[in-house]
């Protein structure tokens, strides 16, 4: 765990140090608000807007290596920049820029995972939002597990509004009729 909480450590500093809009999504905010459990590699939120793409890239590649042939392309075309820390960690970086990314990073807040490792991390409503629109079976355990924890703490009105227009821009309002249902069986 110290090596990838290292690795988030480096690359939160590197983002601090460019003074980016940025916050940790996926198992690290899942270590605050659900569940700890396991994780392999570091997610994060970049805010970089529609057309800035390119110069955050390159800065980043500048310091880091990419993990799939013609990274930068790769990034540019599937919004995702995929990286490995000089210690192996793998680090996903969603380039964010629809006003669902822009409110979770505004929302985000610093949280010391461990002893020495302050990250930002978005909120738990926001986790919330980010794991059912990723739709995955792991992303749903994770979804309960926040509900546990959180119980009575989660403000639904946030999860709903950021979550009906992106399911509606997904073409799969599914995601919210199943998030409908667990909330209901939590009741």
């Amino acid at each position: 765990m110290n090596a990838l909480l290292d690795a988030a450590l480096r690359l939160q500093q590197f983002c601090q140090s460019q003074n980016w809009q940025f916050c940790y999504i996926g198992g690290l905010a899942v270590q605050r608000w659900g569940e700890p459990r396991l994780t392999q590699d570091a997610d994060m939120t970049l805010l970089t807007g529609f057309g800035n793409e390119p110069a955050y890239i390159d800065s980043l590649l500048a310091g880091y290596q990419g993990r799939v042939s013609d990274t930068r392309q790769f990034a540019l075309q599937y919004r995702v920049l995929l990286l490995q820390d000089n210690n192996g960690i793998p680090l996903d970086i969603a380039l964010g820029a629809m006003p669902f990314e822009e409110h979770s990073i505004d929302r985000a807040t610093v949280y010391e995972i461990a002893p020495g490792y302050a990250l930002v991390t978005c909120a738990a409503e926001d986790l919330v939002v980010h794991k059912a629109f990723a739709n995955r079976p792991q992303d749903w355990l994770d979804i309960e597990t926040i509900m546990i924890r959180q119980q009575g703490k989660l403000d639904f009105q946030i999860i709903w509004d950021e979550l009906i227009p992106l399911a509606e821009l997904k073409e799969d309002l599914d995601i919210v009729k199943r998030l409908r249902q667990l909330v209901d069986d939590f009741q």
